[in-house]
């Protein structure tokens, strides 16, 4: 799909097989391939720009455990989840809120009548049960918040939006203006593949996080830009590992003249928040690639770019509410009336790791054809992707796969981190996070000498 040589693939080692852990889809299958996608791509480029190929192995159990996404801080656990996130019983069937961010968990209680500061997930059940399940899911995204109904497989294809997700490919590469293809300079033998290429990463949850991340370990200089104004969650810990990490305000005009400057020696620009909302502070694709031709713009949405819902926001907690995976992993373990989540965010995790892929690929086109690019990815379409990947038999008694075979431990300006290492084995050029993990504004917006 993304036009690379076939002969990369004689340099690829895919060890391990599903199951390896308890669920009903080909979770690790996704994981391993999209993994091995994004490192064999980011390879490529280093052979185009004079490197020889290089072996690429990537253990099933090792990248399934790396999409957990676990990690550690001075030996504690983050709580990763709000109280009020979670699925909940309606008047005819379920909903999830999603409420991390304390706007999104502000706005879901406030339609539910309730006030913030002192309501509690049972006061948010009660409510619940006198709403129909797609009467708050469209309520909330009047609002602008963050809500899915629980679907079946079957409601979920009968809607518009199924249906147009259905119609799109997994990932699309586009070319969207002339350019002459760009010089990047040669590697040594030594060097990382994407050594030298300079990412601007636009994202926040958790997608868009993990394929700046992916980008990192394979050589880039990747830069997290994030809004001082703006909340994180605990996880950018983990997925800041390798990046420069620095805040601009896209609201003033010096902010957006800053990132102009960053754009003008970038390669990459990777974006992941609401549709439109950087197009109208002027970073649109076609802006992008008017003011650096040549660039690789990725876009990330919840559920792609087509259909009823292509502007509205989305996590993958909710997509898979929405799109049918709850209830069908229910139905495998024989909870019907308990819908259950897959045991780790595939959809963000395997998403990330296709930015990556994606991101790579055009790079090696562009130096091939020249041209301004591209690509669109979404949680959705890696949904569709997952479930035709088709159904795993399922072993409830089968334990979860242990962490610890493949933790690291590293300083990190958020406290002793330690968190899983990258999946990917690269034969010459290990992949690696030279940088450690730092909070936003760490570091000033310019690129490195």
């Amino acid at each position: 799909m993304a036009g690379l040589p076939d002969e990369a693939l004689g340099h690829l080692s895919l060890p391990g097989a599903d199951p390896v852990f308890p669920s009903s889809f080909a979770v690790g299958t996704a994981a391993q391939s999209t993994i091995a996608a994004a490192a064999l791509a980011a390879c490529e480029v280093g052979h185009a720009r004079g490197a020889p190929r290089q072996q690429v192995s990537v253990d099933m159990t090792h990248a399934a455990v790396e999409c957990t996404g676990w990690f550690s801080l001075d030996g504690q656990e983050p709580e990763l989840w709000d109280p009020i996130s979670g699925l909940y019983r309606c008047a005819d069937g379920h909903v999830r809120i999603h409420a991390n961010f304390a706007h999104h968990r502000e706005g879901a209680l406030r339609l539910l009548g309730l006030d913030p500061d002192i309501a509690t997930r049972a006061d948010a059940e009660a409510a619940l049960l006198t709403w129909r399940a797609s009467d708050y899911e469209d309520a909330a995204a009047a609002q602008g918040l963050v809500v899915s109904a629980l679907r079946s497989f079957a409601q979920w294809d009968d809607t518009p939006q199924g249906r147009a997700v259905a119609a799109q490919p997994l990932f699309t590469l586009e070319r969207i203006g002339e350019a002459p293809p760009r010089d990047l300079a040669p590697l040594t033998a030594d060097q990382r593949p994407l050594a030298g290429l300079r990412v601007l990463d636009l994202t926040r949850v958790l997608a868009g996080p993990v394929g700046g991340k992916a980008l990192a370990a394979y050589g880039a200089d990747v830069m997290l830009v994030n809004s001082p104004n703006l909340p994180n969650i605990s996880a950018i810990a983990d997925t800041s590992r390798g990046k420069l990490s620095a805040h601009v305000d896209l609201d003033t005009e010096a902010g957006r003249a800053v990132l102009e400057s960053l754009l003008v020696d970038a390669h990459v620009f990777v974006q992941g928040y609401r549709p439109g909302g950087l197009a109208q502070r002027g970073f649109g694709p076609e802006a992008l690639a008017r003011i650096r031709p040549g660039i690789v713009a990725v876009s990330l949405s919840a559920y792609g770019s087509e259909g009823p819902w292509a502007e509205r926001r989305g996590f993958d907690s909710l997509v898979q509410t929405a799109m049918g995976f709850n209830a069908a992993e229910g139905e495998a373990f024989d909870h019907a009336d308990k819908p259950l989540p897959l045991p780790m965010q595939i959809l963000d995790e395997a998403t990330g790791y296709l930015i990556a892929f994606g991101a790579a690929a055009a790079l090696w086109r562009q130096q091939r054809e020249g041209g301004s690019w591209l690509v669109r990815v979404a949680l959705a379409q890696t949904g569709q992707w997952l479930r035709k990947l088709g159904h795993v038999a399922v072993q409830p008694q089968a334990p979860r796969p242990q962490a610890e075979p493949f933790l690291e431990t590293t300083a990190s300006g958020f406290g002793e981190l330690r968190a899983v290492r990258h999946s990917a084995q690269l034969s010459r050029t290990p992949a690696a996070w030279v940088r450690p993990s730092m909070p936003p504004g760490s570091h000033p917006p310019q690129w490195p000498a």
